[in-house]
């Protein structure tokens, strides 16, 4: 047990040193965790230790794990059904060409470029569709977004796009069986009863002592995971349909989301963050780095070719001029299709499955985690750094969960 201790700490350390680094650098937490976890674990390979870093021991993956399900939750309960009924058609647009132009263009470079075969090549553009839901909706969180209607609608498209992800993921290469169906069905019935079964929970059972808000919801999304798992699907996906279905439940009690947020960030997360980084592998990357450029090209590019006009579409503004209304509404769309050019969980998730099932090899592996990386951090840097839109955190938020105004400057 000492050793798992020691290592913990030493995460925890990084984590700190993550966190101090952002705050100087005034860049999102979550990239600087997953920069700090690049430079631990090529370190650790320079000096032959890497396995001390235990990054496939259980408890580690455990943690990280649930990390990214309680944040891909937190980030579906910001979604009620009624803010998402009048976003319907943009998030579903935009989620789409989010999901279509990347897939298509990466499978086309890494088929007629790159020389892959065609299974590999597909899988490299199933990997490299996705948006990064965790990077999103911590970028979000961090700066005020999230309650926001111009957040509210990034996150809406975020979730379309790997939604898009994973059914092209299950079409193409997962075979569609019965127990696809039992995980369909079991997805439904809990879409109609839970919202019922929480408020009996809370009504009855919420004001005692014990936290029964968080066993539950951790019950339940454990449990949609292991399901998920055992169906060939992905347990991230029920914990963003599970976070839409108790969003109303959750708007009404902001203490208990701040302490889940508080579990979720300070403890989880920055465990999931530091890890994929660290299990990026450099020295594959330096030694093809023309294919890791063409790749990261092709996944940024066609993503900003597709979803730029897209954006603009929806967010046209009668009043737009060549003034500095102009330039607002311009940060607005920028930094909206940067956001959706990142990617993270569910990429990661697509490759490691490609590997698992001799899809690709150990090296195509190496270099479309890197690329996933990379376009997690290059993409909010820039967005962050050029086109953070800071009007929009001036307007009027939805409810009482907001970051307090000291703080928003503090940040900017």
């Amino acid at each position: 047990m000492i050793s798992i201790y020691f290592v913990a700490a030493f995460w925890f350390l990084a984590a700190v040193l993550s966190t101090i680094v952002a705050n100087r650098l005034k860049i999102s937490m979550a990239l600087m965790e997953i920069i700090v976890g690049a430079l631990i674990g090529f370190a650790a390979y320079k000096l032959n230790l890497s396995e001390r870093l235990t990054l496939n021991a259980d408890w580690l993956k455990f943690c990280a794990g649930v990390g990214a399900i309680l944040l891909t939750f937190l980030a579906g309960a910001e979604l009620s059904p009624d803010s998402m009924k009048t976003k319907l058609k943009e998030v579903s647009v935009i989620g789409l060409v989010g999901f279509f132009a990347p897939f298509i263009g990466c499978s086309l470079i890494a088929y007629y470029l790159v020389g892959w075969n065609m299974q590999a090549s597909l899988l490299c553009g199933i990997a490299l569709s996705t948006t990064s839901m965790a990077v999103v909706y911590a970028v979000m969180l961090e700066y005020g977004f999230n309650k926001t209607e111009y957040g509210k609608g990034i996150l809406g498209a975020c979730f379309v796009n790997d939604l898009g992800t994973v059914i092209g993921l299950g079409l193409i290469f997962a075979p569609f069986t019965f127990r696809t169906i039992v995980f369909l069905a079991a997805t439904v019935l809990l879409i109609v009863v839970l919202p019922y079964i929480t408020k009996f929970l809370i009504q009855h059972f919420a004001h005692k002592t014990a936290e029964i808000r968080a066993k539950w919801i951790l019950f339940v999304l454990l449990s949609m995971g292991v399901l998920a798992l055992w169906s060939d699907s992905e347990p991230v996906l029920p914990a963003y349909i599970i976070g839409m279905i108790l969003a109303r439940t959750m708007e009404k009690d902001g203490h208990f989301v701040r302490r889940l947020r508080t579990l979720t960030v300070g403890f989880l997360t920055p465990l999931y963050f530091l890890r994929a980084g660290a299990l990026v592998s450099l020295p594959a990357l330096i030694a093809a780095p023309f294919i890791f450029l063409l790749l990261f090209g092709g996944k940024v590019f066609s993503k900003i070719f597709g979803l730029y006009p897209t954006i603009r579409r929806f967010r046209f503004h009668k009043k737009e001029r060549w003034n500095y209304n102009f330039k607002k509404y311009t940060k607005e769309r920028w930094y909206y299709t940067l956001l959706m050019s990142t990617g993270l969980t569910f990429g990661t998730i697509s490759a490691l499955y490609g590997l698992s099932h001799n899809i690709i090899t150990q090296e195509q592996y190496s270099l479309i985690v890197g690329v996933v990386i990379a376009s997690a951090v290059i993409p909010t840097l820039i967005a962050n750094k050029f086109f953070l839109p800071k009007h929009l955190l001036e307007q009027p938020v939805l409810d009482d969960q907001a970051p307090d105004k000291d703080d928003i400057k503090a940040k900017l």
